[in-house]
């Protein structure tokens, strides 16, 4: 137990000094903002239905000076290769005003992997997304296979991204990785293709699990009882190792991060295991578990309305419990985790960025504290 309240000197220095920066970096952000040459990449996946949430976020709210890259999400295919998009998707202010920001804009794409694999329709897929992008105005696609597991899906992923790649030699291309990394990547293939990968480090938490775990950790905390639900590739430290062990480029590995978090209802500690998952056919804790935006639902009861924040002293993000020990126990990232993440991501591990999921979860109405955090760690450690 000693070892653990050694890390809290640390902890608290990396506080002052994130938060420090944060506020004082004001007018190299300017500079930086003025000529969009940022130093590493900022990747918004931005889901078209935020416009119709509440408050609504969409084209008129993204502060593009802050992002390099967006990942417009809603567009899925079948077996055949026919596109489907939704109604309200299409957002021509999108694309006009990233453009004018220097910021490109990829269609994220998924759909039936399975179906398409068995129907050969590849090209067609590729010629509706060529066809798509060309109408649309969109630079490239970002795929998101959650999750290739096979050597036929191995092998697909890497035809699929050199047909895009040989459509387009100008596509801005990418592809969602698990943390884990995996047989089902051919990461030596996938990087002469691929402009970058976005590893998607979070989701450690979840209704999935039976305890309380932490969303998504910096460095793994060894107390968590149940690692087989989230290891290898359980924290930041960890997943960049295995991805940069199995020799992918740096510069080519994005690192994810949550504008979300989960709350358990039914626990009052860290780690806590959910009662009723005694019961519940899959062993976990179902749904007891909620799953909570930073901007609208975890920043106004930060210290407030009877919650009570904590740091965990080794993965180094946040979590709160209810102060007067009731059950209430919720997983998130705040400003200085998402700052830390960032900063320790991109310059002491040299990594070529990072990305979000979602853009809008964020957004409180007014502000958006955690891409703030992201955009100072950027510019701030060049």
């Amino acid at each position: 137990m000693s070892f653990r309240f050694r890390w809290f000197p640390r902890l608290l220095s990396l506080l002052v000094v994130g938060l420090a920066a944060i506020g004082s970096a004001s007018g190299l952000l300017a500079q930086e903002a003025k000529s969009h040459r940022l130093p590493k990449r900022i990747v918004a996946d931005y889901v078209y239905w935020s416009k119709y949430q509440t408050p609504p976020y969409a084209a008129a709210q993204i502060p593009y000076h802050k992002l390099t890259h967006i990942n417009h999400a809603g567009v899925s295919f079948d077996a055949n290769g026919n596109l489907s998009v939704p109604d309200g998707f299409l957002e021509p202010e999108l694309i006009s005003k990233a453009h004018d920001a220097g910021v490109r804009v990829m269609l994220l794409l998924g759909g039936d992997f399975a179906g398409i694999q068995s129907t050969g329709a590849v090209r067609a897929l590729v010629d509706n997304v060529a066809a798509f992008e060309t109408q649309y105005g969109y630079d490239g696609a970002d795929i998101d296979w959650e999750y290739p597991a096979s050597t036929a899906d191995r092998n697909f992923l890497v035809r699929l991204m050199a047909l895009l790649r040989k459509s387009n030699p100008n596509y801005t291309l990418s592809v969602d990785v698990a943390p884990w990394g995996g047989s089902g990547y051919d990461l030596m293939h996938l990087q002469t293709t691929l402009d970058y990968f976005n590893i998607m480090m979070y989701d450690c938490a979840g209704p999935w699990t039976a305890y309380g775990q932490l969303n998504s950790p910096i460095f793994w905390d060894w107390h968590d009882p149940e690692p087989y639900e989230c290891q290898p590739g359980g924290s930041a430290n960890d997943t960049a190792n295995i991805f940069l062990a199995r020799k992918v480029p740096a510069d080519q590995l994005n690192m994810g991060t949550p504008f979300y978090g989960y709350h358990y209802t039914n626990i009052n500690q860290e780690f806590g295991l959910c009662p009723n998952s005694a019961w519940t056919a899959d062993g976990d804790c179902d749904n007891t578990v909620l799953t909570v935006s930073y901007g609208t639902d975890v920043k106004k009861r930060i210290n407030r309305a009877g919650w009570q924040t904590f740091y965990d002293p080794i993965a180094l993000v946040p979590y709160m419990l209810k102060a007067d020990g009731s059950n209430g126990y919720i997983t998130y990232d705040d400003a200085f985790s998402t700052y830390y993440r960032t900063w320790y991501s991109d310059w002491s591990r040299g990594l070529g960025g990072m990305f979000m999921w979602s853009l809008d979860a964020d957004y409180d109405g007014h502000s958006q504290d955690l891409l703030d955090a992201m955009y100072s760690a950027t510019v701030a450690g060049k």
